[in-house]
């Protein structure tokens, strides 16, 4: 497993990681490690804490004489260099450079000169740092806002293209000049192009298409990944976008995909076996300067202890499409399956190949912080009402047929004891299911036809009748398939405590500030020239909250203008599919350009979304959406 420290729910990114890893400090880290050849052993100064995280990301081995620590608790702590040592000791080790892991180069040769030998050379990763024009925040060079940084799936081959659509939305939060600087690596693993974009007005929308940037660089065909960094952010470095991949006239091909999840995780699930007749290719992208071994990932069956290897390695930033069918020839829906990514990728996408066309979707952090949670079960229904929900559409049944699958999400997770609740638009009890205390393995798909009748949505609660235990990381994959034209779309999250005045463990969440924020504001695309866009928007209410929402559709412009407002109220524990062009009209929209969009926004409580786009063939995309 690569032994990187990345993200931990506690503490928060590890910033270092990102610095790191940016590929433009990737190229100087090699450069400086090439000069170390000539040096000799090199002492590591470790004043931080980042020495194996930046051993293991260096895109060329060096040779170490020993890491040193100046915190006399941190000496004789094993490394992968052997025992860490006193800092005092460090004028006696035989070398002649040092190497202090700090970006602030005068403050530590401050430090350091006195106290070493004359001749022995101070190297710092000063000599890694980005360009100064690139820093948001100049004075702090490990500021989260200067790695506002972000991968993405980007494909233009095949018929098949890809529109990465987000909007300037820092600039609520006090940005100034926010611009995006872009390296397209291909399937290789070499840079395609790099460049910058922008900057953008406030709420202006930002759109990367790949037909654009290849006819931009003049580039062949390609499938690979995108790398973001966002310039001059505020508020936050968290880098939200939506995925849209298209196909041609003569495609079946439709698909939206939520943003990847910017730090790389040990595991990831919500990945399907094939059907009959269906192939699943997973989609895998290094996205470090360093190689992946061959035997270093693997894929697995759910609940089952054997991995099977991904048997051939990964150059640097490669990006490879595995055949799950041929690694796993004898899983088959519904069982589900892991990836086991070793923290060499960040969220990977899947795509599954089937006679009524080809369809695109993400996994899921897996995490691996999590265990029983008792207090889930015993959590006062005054205060929760059905606790942790996840929310999901369930259109009209006689057109769509909708299927659920509960998904475990963490490591230590052994049984889901799960129900099924359905509401209509209205907020109706329409059905509900108590699916059992499910097994990590268990091998289920809950058709909703079943269930309920009626169009509507959906939620998946815990239900410990027959006993189980929890985690509160709740997750399912929802496949939508059309009964007349066989198209199928499939989109997976996960739950949460919604719409409660008393709070538990950062729950109910808002999508800004602290909980229980209760507001909504959610990104939903509009923009004149592609099939129209929709929203099936839910008001999900796990205890007692407002009867009706008091939701706000603001229509923007590509340049972030408003163009129109209307207001909407949907009842609690109800639901509304709004589709932008029926609302606005199609005049509006047209006027909005390629980039028009609406933003709902709601601050009485918080609403959930799921957006895509339908063709007038029956052809459809459907994911979560994601807000601000």
């Amino acid at each position: 497993m690569f032994d990187i420290r990345t993200y931990d729910a506690r503490t928060g990114g590890n910033i270092a990681y990102k610095a790191f890893s940016h590929p433009l400090a990737a190229e100087r880290l090699a450069a400086l490690v090439r000069v170390f050849h000539d040096k000799g052993p090199v002492a590591i100064y470790d004043p931080a804490g980042h020495a194996a995280t930046l051993l293991a990301l260096l895109p060329q081995e060096m040779r170490i004489e020993g890491i040193y620590v100046h915190d006399s608790e941190k000496v004789g702590q094993p490394t992968a260099c052997g025992l860490t040592r006193a800092l005092a000791d460090l004028p006696q080790a035989p070398v002649r450079a040092v190497w202090a892991l700090d970006f602030e180069h005068e403050r530590v040769c401050t430090r350091l000169r006195d106290i070493l030998p004359v001749g022995v050379e101070i190297f710092t990763l000063a000599d890694a740092r980005l360009p100064d024009g690139m820093l948001t925040v100049a004075g702090t060079y490990l500021s989260r806002l200067n790695f506002a940084t972000n991968h993405a799936f980007f494909r233009d081959e095949g018929g098949l293209s890809t529109r990465l659509v987000t909007t300037n939305y820092w600039a609520r939060y006090g940005a100034g000049e926010v611009r995006l600087w872009l390296r397209l690596f291909g399937q290789d693993g070499h840079p395609l192009a790099s460049w910058v974009e922008g900057p953008f007005a406030p709420e202006q929308s930002i759109i990367v298409e790949s037909a654009q940037v290849r006819r931009r660089f003049g580039l062949g065909a390609f499938t690979g990944q995108l790398f973001i960094h966002v310039l001059g952010v505020a508020g936050h470095d968290v880098v939200k976008y939506a995925l849209e991949i298209h196909g041609d006239d003569t495609s079946n091909t439709l698909s939206v995909t939520h943003d990847a999840n910017a730090w790389p995780a040990e595991r990831y699930a919500n990945l399907p076996a094939p059907r009959q007749g269906e192939q699943v290719i997973l989609w895998v992208q290094n996205s470090h300067a360093v190689p992946v071994p061959a035997n270093a990932m693997a894929l697995g069956r759910m609940g089952h202890d054997t991995r099977v290897p991904i048997d051939r390695p990964l150059g640097p930033y490669e990006t490879v499409g595995v055949c799950v069918n041929e690694y796993l020839p004898h899983a088959a829906w519904p069982e589900q399956l892991e990836f086991h990514g070793g923290y060499h990728v960040v969220r990977p996408r899947y795509e599954i190949r089937a006679s009524s066309g080809t369809r695109i979707a993400h996994l899921n952090v897996e995490r691996s912080d999590l265990g029983h949670d008792p207090g889930i079960a015993s959590l006062p229904s005054r205060f929760f009402g059905r606790g942790y929900l996840l929310p999901f559409p369930v259109p009209d049944p006689a057109r769509y047929r909708t299927t659920l699958q509960p998904a475990p999400m963490s490591h230590a997770l052994e049984t889901m004891p799960v129900r099924i609740d359905c509401f209509d638009e209205e907020g109706r009890p329409s059905g509900s299911r108590f699916l059992g205390c499910l097994t990590r393995g268990f091998e289920m798909a809950q058709d909703l036809s079943d269930i309920t009748g009626r169009a509507g949505h959906g939620e998946l609660v815990y239900d410990f009748r027959d006993g189980g235990h929890a985690d509160g990381w709740l997750h399912a994959l929802i496949r939508y398939e059309d009964l007349m034209t066989g198209h199928v779309a499939e989109t997976s999250f996960g739950a949460h405590i919604f719409n409660t005045v008393m709070t538990y463990r950062n729950e109910p969440q808002s999508y800004s500030g602290p909980p229980p924020g209760l507001t909504t504001r959610l990104f939903l695309q509009a923009g004149a020239g592609h099939a129209p866009s929709f929203c099936h928007l839910i008001y999900p209410v796990s205890g007692a909250w407002h009867d009706r929402s008091s939701t706000v559709l603001v229509l923007h412009d590509e340049t972030g203008r408003k163009i129109g407002e209307r207001q909407v109220s949907i009842p609690a524990r109800g639901s509304l599919t709004l589709w932008p062009h029926l609302i606005f009209g199609q005049d509006a929209i047209d006027r909005t350009g390629a980039g028009g969009y609406v933003m709902i926004r709601d601050q009485s409580c918080r609403l959930f979304g799921y957006h895509g786009r339908l063709r007038a063939d029956g052809v459809f995309s459907l994911d979560h959406m994601f807000g601000f």
